[in-house]
């Protein structure tokens, strides 16, 4: 594949020119969602070259029974996956009785384009068909902002060189596969197919889960700018409801089919209401038409990139690659619904089974407390505390007690559903980010009253498993950790790894912490939690007995803490001196050689340093910068976007900018040969830190917005908006001045390089 083919632009993703090797790629790259459903931009008319057809639903999942050569204790029964959905935006096309194929036909002048500023994808072509006929088609598609359970398409067709008869078969498939299914299993059950004048619905069963999703359709045709009525055709088959359309046309003429479709869900509606739901959402869609809908879908996205967009001048691939970055966020999660969350491929794909993981309180949180509102972060903490029951669950399976609670590495609903050994069993390091994230939201909201509502009865069912899991070691006449993942994958069942030893200790100094405040100024907050959980002062100090012992492995001799124990038993050979033909290691190693490297696939002392960057000195994050870096591979999309930030609170700012570069570009130039897969969503969320916190410096201390301002040279400038506690502030970074505007109805207090500034309501100020 071409990594580079994607022109450079400022507000769109275009792709110019039609080669058959980029389509699955640009499936992924042209994806289009509204935050409660998506899709792959699969082409609407057939296609029978390699394709990866993909629609998806927030929340509507399926158990996958687990497939493993060695079964373990322990292991989840199942893999959640999110479900590929009922296929709405197929639109057969005939041309005198000869399909419309893009991989059999000749194609000229072939364009795609994913508008990001008004949220809407477009293809346009001439296709010469193999019995000479030529064709111009002209399509675009949007999935709504405004009408979360709507799409819409308005597909056009030219007869170039040819008069004849022009024929549409748009349709509705439910017999559809997800292509990682472990047993290809069919997911679907087909309840009940309603067919009627130019619309129809198609309602389905989830195996196993039951949620209840129907699908429906209704189409309109123009010719030649004129509304036409065609005679239908009806064809009902097991899985799948097509209605058919002939029309005779002559030379120039142009036919157009608008194709409106909605799902609904049980999750909203009852069962037996999903029909009637579905054919009225496409129908008041059609009475709004689809003008009026792209309309409204504008003036949507109008409002997201009012508050979320970050500009830059003077380089056009990192303003595309943030605009794409913060698109694909927005479209994945808006923060309306507390049962959903953020996969780590959203609506792109179906890699990692679509479900939740560490990403989200690690990355995710802090994009959208700062581009949106409180409210939209609080619902992904909510999101955990509603899953704690299930946390215990997990805690229990694997023989914890007294209300311990682990946090599943991968989740629909809280259960744990991984079931490779070194990430279930190991990668505890997961806990830690949970607690992680309520201390990041509250230290940026100042809803410290989410602690004893909500937050207290996680942080105890946490603290609890680092109790239990840490042990005494007699040698060390420290407490330990052992047999564990940390962040960097390419190391398995070690010994006190850094990171998840720090975020241990860290975790139950937090909850003792807030135990105290707690104690004092919610006292019947603290009387019930206390009550609920069982816990006594007792308890809370032999917790504290585990912190005050933690042991970090450490290095005298490099002045570094060790990733683990035996990191310096490895050799120590930099990135930089491995061949091309070596990289990435993970699709060239075998695995074994992969765990006795000393190849970092993404940040882990570093990641510890980033969480808790006021813990250690400048001087020592530069040390350990140093040391770790040359060793990373950043095969992990995670991976970049904190070295990124690291590198320019340390001052290495082309470092900073390299890295950012990579995080922001990471699929659009396809760095780890996997786009194809579907987009890495969360880590996007790291691009946006990269310059929010990185370029910018952005952090919260005393409870003011602090920055430190710093642009790569490359750039001319750039400009990001912050919500911060209602308070909506713009700043600006150029390569000879910084400017704050005060966008709000208050004065705010700021610190500039760590000076107090005053900046009045509505005001600008210059530094």
């Amino acid at each position: 594949m071409n990594k580079n083919y994607i022109i450079p632009n400022e507000w769109s993703i275009i792709e110019e020119g039609f080669n058959k090797d980029n389509v699955k790629s640009s499936e992924s790259l042209f994806s289009i969602g509204n935050g409660a459903l998506g899709q792959r931009a699969n082409f609407e008319e057939d296609y029978s070259g390699p394709s990866f057809q993909g629609s998806y639903i927030g929340g509507i999942y399926y158990p996958d029974k687990t497939r493993v050569g060695w079964w373990k204790n322990g292991y989840p029964e199942y893999f959640a996956k999110v479900l590929n959905a009922p296929n709405w935006i197929g639109i057969q096309i005939k041309i005198n009785k000869t399909n419309l194929d893009l991989n059999t036909c000749k194609i000229q002048n072939f364009k795609r384009e994913l508008n990001m500023k008004e949220g809407w994808l477009s293809r346009s072509f001439n296709a010469v068909l193999a019995t000479g006929e030529e064709i111009e088609v002209i399509s675009k598609r949007i999935i709504s902002i405004a009408h979360n359970e709507v799409g819409a398409i308005k597909y056009s067709v030219k007869a170039v060189n040819f008069s004849g008869e022009i024929t549409f078969k748009p349709y509705l498939d439910a017999g559809i596969v997800n292509q990682d299914s472990n047993y290809d299993e069919y997911f679907w059950d087909i309840l009940n197919i309603e067919k009627g004048t130019n619309e129809g619905c198609i309602l389905a069963k989830t195996l196993k889960t039951n949620f209840y999703v129907g699908t429906a359709m209704s189409v309109s045709f123009s010719h030649n700018n004129k509304k036409v009525d065609l005679e239908q055709t009806t064809n009902v088959q097991e899985k799948k409801l097509t209605y058919s359309y002939n029309l005779k046309i002559n030379q120039g003429d142009t036919v157009t089919i608008y194709k409106y479709a909605s799902y609904v869900t049980s999750l909203n509606y009852k069962e037996e209401k999903l029909v009637k739901a579905g054919l009225k959402n496409v129908q008041q869609a059609s009475e709004l038409g689809f003008d009026i809908l792209l309309q409204e879908q504008v003036n949507s996205w109008a409002a997201i990139w009012k508050t979320s967009d970050i500009k830059i001048e003077g380089d056009i691939k990192a303003q595309q690659g943030i605009r794409f970055n913060i698109f694909q966020l927005n479209q994945t999660y808006l923060g309306t619904d507390s049962r959903l969350n953020i996969g780590p491929k959203g609506f792109t794909g179906e890699k990692y089974g679509g479900s939740t993981y560490w990403d989200t309180e690690a990355y995710c949180i802090p994009f959208y407390m700062a581009t949106k509102d409180a409210s939209v972060a609080k619902n992904l903490l909510l999101y955990r505390y509603n899953q704690l029951d299930k946390a215990i669950e997990n805690a229990e399976k694997l023989g914890f007690k007294n209300g311990a609670a682990l946090y599943p590495m991968v989740t629909m609903n809280g259960e744990e559903c991984h079931n490779e050994w070194e990430i279930t069993f190991e990668e505890i390091h997961r806990n830690g980010a949970m607690i992680y994230g309520i201390y990041n939201y509250v230290n940026y909201t100042k809803d410290f009253e989410y602690i004893p509502k909500y937050g207290l009865e996680v942080m105890i069912g946490v603290a609890r498993f680092w109790h239990q899991r840490a042990n005494f070691s007699a040698a060390k006449n420290k407490y330990v950790i052992l047999g564990v993942t940390g962040p960097n994958e390419y190391e398995n069942n070690v010994n006190n790894n850094f990171y998840t030893n720090y975020l241990a200790k860290w975790c139950i100094e937090y909850a003792i912490e807030s135990l105290q405040k707690i104690k004092t100024e919610y006292a019947q907050d603290y009387k019930r939690v206390l009550a609920k959980t069982n816990l006594t002062e007792e308890e809370t100090k032999q917790w504290l007995q585990v912190a005050d012992n933690m042991y970090f492995p450490y290095s005298e001799k490099n002045k570094v803490y060790l990733q683990q124990d035996g990191f310096l038993d490895k050799e120590l050979i930099p990135v930089a001196e491995l061949s091309v033909e070596d990289r990435p290691i993970n699709q060239k190693w075998s695995w074994d050689r992969i765990l006795r490297s000393c190849y970092i696939k993404q940040a882990d002392v570093l990641q510890g340093m980033f969480f808790f960057e006021d813990q250690f000195s400048k001087e020592e994050i530069e040390r350990h910068f140093d040391f770790y870096e040359p060793l990373t591979v950043h095969e992990s999309s995670l991976s970049p976007c904190v070295h990124s930030i690291l590198a320019a609170s340390i001052d290495r700012i082309p470092k900073a900018y390299e890295q950012y570069v990579r995080t922001s570009r990471l699929d659009l130039d396809d760095y780890n040969h996997e786009v194809d897969e579907g987009c890495h969503i969360t880590s996007m969320a790291g691009t946006w830190m990269s310059i929010v916190q990185g370029f910018g410096g952005m952090r919260v201390k005393n409870g003011l917005l602090s920055f430190n301002p710093q642009i790569p040279k490359k750039w001319k400038s750039y400009t990001f908006t912050i919500n911060f506690r209602g308070n909506v502030i713009n700043v600006y970074k150029s390569q000879n001045e910084c400017k704050f505007s005060n966008e709000s109805g208050n004065e705010m207090t700021i610190l500039v390089d760590n000076e107090k500034i005053k900046i009045p309501s509505k005001q600008l100020i210059t530094v």
